[in-house]
């Protein structure tokens, strides 16, 4: 077998040539393929990197051939020490286990592509206004192409929380896409208010990563015209976003509730008493059953207060476990949720508006307790 020096060093036998048979001479070349991987790189803003490589065809099957004589030869592992170490010596940056961005080099074609690491931003957002959903709503009917349903827009809805944010987001740090994770949601007829609820904006391939938030905080909050608001935004990780999605944040909500017919102050005063501090057991509502998995809830009422109340309508403040659905819990939902406001008063009622006011933090402390 015609070997270079280095590959004839490691293998121990062989002919030493120009044209190596193991390696395809990717070893004389580890400097011209840093160069222009350095090249590249320098399009985008990073700290930290890290080499991979793939192997197929002829130098899989090298690599299968050698292990089958028992000759302990990684090529792969070789080359990416060799070129990592010299990407370092040309960029200054770092070689790390967790980086920014990855290098996939492939010793078949002698080509490469890059990975890119998405940035997480951490934070708040108050929703102001109603009929705007958290994340983008693709038109049902045509799938996000175009139709009369969608005024040809491919959405159900015209905007989103994740646009809104998105869109400055997206352009500052020159990122391919972006994606909000939300701790849970709210309908989208509901106002997000009070302290706002916790999200992790994920921009995807961004070029840029080191951006003051405070200047992305203000182009986001300009583009939305008042209609959402950010703040306390930092910078974060994939791991925050699992503890965003996964952490049970319990909600305290504002609803004005109408009834069908007139209710007194102390019926409706009793039917509040024997819902505070009770577990509810919530079938998935029918308006969410094409999307939700068909089980049976169980979710706590923590409090309710009564704030006003004059014939057939009433606004109360109910604070609840993540996951309870208010506008069931007031209705009743068919019988589906028991009890419901609406089967402890005698009285059909249901959520005319509907206002989160607070999702509290795993330490935070409820009001009402």
């Amino acid at each position: 077998m015609r070997l270079c020096r280095h590959c004839l060093s490691a293998i121990g036998e062989g002919e030493l040539s120009e044209e190596c048979e193991a390696c395809c001479n990717v070893f004389n070349r580890i400097n011209e393929f840093a160069e222009k991987i350095v090249q590249k790189l320098s399009e985008y803003e990073f700290r930290t990197f890290n080499i991979g490589s793939r192997e197929w065809g002829s130098a899989k099957a090298l690599h299968e051939l050698m292990e089958r004589k028992g000759v302990e030869y990684d090529l792969k592992k070789e080359f990416n020490e060799r070129l990592g170490r010299k990407i370092s010596e040309l960029s200054g940056k770092v070689r790390s286990l967790n980086p920014e961005i990855n290098v996939i080099f492939d010793l078949e074609t002698f080509d490469f592509e890059l990975q890119i690491g998405s940035v997480y931003i951490y934070g708040r957002y108050i929703k102001r206004v109603r009929n705007i959903s958290q994340t983008r709503w693709i038109c049902g009917f045509c799938g996000g192409k175009g139709c009369e349903m969608c005024n040809f827009t491919g959405k159900k809805y015209g905007t989103s929380v994740e646009e809104i944010i998105s869109t400055p987001a997206t352009r500052i740090f020159e990122a391919k896409d972006a994606k909000l994770h939300g701790a849970g949601r709210e309908d989208v007829d509901a106002r997000m208010l009070g302290r706002g609820r916790p999200f992790v904006l994920e921009l995807i391939e961004p070029r840029k990563r080191f951006v003051e938030l405070s200047k992305v905080e203000k182009a986001i909050n300009e583009y939305a015209g008042g209609k959402v608001k950010v703040f306390g935004l930092e910078y974060a990780d994939s791991k925050r976003v699992r503890e965003v999605k996964m952490e049970r944040h319990r909600k305290k909500y504002r609803a004005k509730v109408v009834f069908e017919d007139d209710i007194d102050t102390e019926n409706l005063l009793n039917a509040i008493e024997g819902l505070r501090g009770v577990e509810i057991r919530q079938r998935t509502p029918k308006r969410v059953a094409h999307r939700r998995a068909d089980k049976v809830r169980v979710r706590k009422v923590y409090d309710i207060k009564l704030l006003f109340h004059r014939e057939k309508v009433a606004v109360m403040e109910i604070e609840a476990d993540a996951g309870l659905y208010i506008k069931e819990l007031v209705s009743g939902d068919e019988g589906r949720t028991r009890p419901s406001l609406s089967s402890v008063t005698g009285i059909n009622c249901k959520v005319e508006k509907l206002d989160v006011i607070d999702v509290f933090d795993s330490y935070s402390t409820s009001t009402s307790e």
